[in-house]
């Protein structure tokens, strides 16, 4: 769960549709288009010249399907052979609340030749997210700082402010979400997802979902096991059918404490510029401590959101540089200079209408999946206990967004993933991955049954496809997209 952090910001900035030549879409032996689409120039830097863009009218509500429309943004980069095209490649992105648009040019340059050749590469911003039909619920500066949006309890952990959080928030939505808001969720993402393959006239579609977009790619095999072709889950997540985004948040709690050791040793090292301690064992007690001093002392930041350097904000800090080994020096670089009373530059942040946007159809999408409990007393239970156990996260994966205090109900039961369907799924995961752990991707491979073949990478990091995984575990995927072949069991890369 692309979820609401640091990496989500980074992925959210999603490119618009502007004026430029129409191409109609032509119907192939594959299928009947649903509708003439008109392929425009991509607004963007650093595209693909050859990637454009559209967008297909969907139902706002699939239940009342006259009803009124919203546009999903949809971009495509033509497969490099079109002699030997097998199809279309839809990349779902994570999140919720994160955009694919640009996946086709940024995410298409990483893939080899061989998959470029024979696949348009489709990427979508899903409803919600601009430039598709837009929410955005209104929130005020204080609310879209991470440590807001994620749920960390107050140092002494208590949750009354995370509840008068999910109020003002929830009360924001309905007061400026409009009618869209209640209607952004996993199942209406894979049935766009399917009006999207009608409407380019494909009979079947591949997908590569990363994420957040695996629980959508799960889905999508769910509902529409039959139009599915090759279908990749990169960084899994836990398909609880019954706890959906509660067990992803849940997550956190396994996944930080499965990368703390490799951060450990890392940050040990000798020779490393930014090394904290002399052993990887000095490591742990020393992050909690400084983190327990920031609760009670915290350092101003200013430029940040909050505007100080506090203990929680030292933790959103590690979960999110916990995304990608790259990033562990400056982590390691936050620690050496809050040790000593100071902080480095803020990061920058994306605008803030970027921001509410990302965080409106992330926030609508998690609360409108499946029901989260309404009473204080529930997550102090649960804080308490989580507090105890995983110190690192500090309760935080178990307690009150604001869909504690969400004025919709759930419209359908979350999707239960399933092993009916076709066995034409391959999934990949790291071993030590802090947003999707390899316990909850053991969950969805247990779900899928026969349908799915797993490799497990011995690496650590967010997304495992020619990112942060493994050479052998990259060209698995890559040989299974191009020729379809598949390992006949689980494998473990090294």
């Amino acid at each position: 769960m692309k979820q609401m952090t640091k990496r989500l910001a980074l992925i959210a900035a999603a490119s618009g549709v502007v004026l430029g030549a129409l191409t109609p879409l032509h119907a192939s032996a594959a299928g009947r288009p649903s509708e003439t689409l008109k392929w425009t120039k991509c607004e963007g830097s650093g595209l693909d010249p050859r990637q454009r863009c559209t967008t297909v009218s969907v139902p706002m509500d699939y239940a009342d399907p006259r009803g009124p429309k919203i546009d999903v943004a949809v971009s495509r980069v033509p497969a490099g052979d079109p002699a030997r095209r097998r199809g279309a490649l839809l990349m779902i992105p994570g999140g919720p609340g994160g955009s694919g648009l640009d996946d086709p040019s940024q995410k298409g340059r990483r893939l080899p030749e061989a998959v470029r050749d024979r696949y348009d590469l489709i990427g979508i911003a899903p409803r919600g997210n601009a430039p598709s039909t837009a929410v955005d619920c209104g929130w005020e500066h204080a609310d879209l700082g991470a440590t807001t949006l994620r749920p960390w309890p107050a140092a002494d952990g208590s949750v009354d402010g995370n509840m008068a959080a999910a109020r003002r928030m929830s009360d924001a939505c309905a007061r400026n979400g409009g009618e869209l808001v209640r209607h952004i969720s996993t199942r209406n993402n894979a049935r766009d997802i399917d009006r999207v393959r009608a409407a380019l006239g494909e009979h079947r579609l591949s997908l590569w979902g990363e994420s957040y977009g695996t629980y959508v790619g799960a889905a999508y095999s769910t509902m529409f096991p039959a139009r599915t072709d090759r279908v990749v889950l990169d960084s899994n997540l836990d398909p609880d059918p019954v706890l959906a985004e509660r067990a992803f948040l849940a997550g956190f709690e396994t996944g930080v404490e499965d990368v703390f050791p490799e951060f450990a040793k890392w940050a040990s090292r000798p020779g490393n510029p930014d090394r904290l301690a002399r052993t990887a064992a000095q490591v742990r007690p020393l992050f909690l401590r400084l983190a327990a001093r920031l609760d009670r002392e915290p350092i101003p930041w200013p430029g940040a959101n909050p505007q100080e350097l506090n203990g929680n904000v030292l933790r959103q800090t590690m979960m999110g540089d916990f995304y990608d080994p790259d990033d562990w020096p400056d982590l390691a670089k936050l620690v050496l200079a809050a040790r000593q009373g100071t902080v480095p530059p803020a990061p920058a942040s994306p605008p803030e209408d970027v921001l509410r946007n990302v965080y409106s159809v992330a926030g609508a999408t998690i609360c409108n999946d499946v029901a989260w409990p309404r009473k204080a007393s529930e997550y102090r239970k649960a804080v308490d206990a989580s507090r105890a156990a995983y110190p690192l996260t500090a309760g935080m994966p178990r307690n009150a967004m604001l869909c504690a205090a969400w004025p919709y109900r759930p419209q359908e039961a979350p999707v239960r993933v399933t092993e009916r369907g076709p066995a034409n799924i391959l999934m990949v995961q790291n071993e030590r991955d802090m947003a999707t752990p390899l316990s909850g991707a053991r969950k969805l491979r247990a779900a899928l049954g026969h349908r799915a073949v797993m490799v497990v990478n011995d690496a650590t990091g967010h997304d495992a496809y020619l990112a942060n995984g493994t050479a052998c575990g990259d060209a698995t995927v890559s040989r299974f997209l191009a020729t379809g072949e598949r390992p006949g069991t689980d494998v473990t890369c090294q």
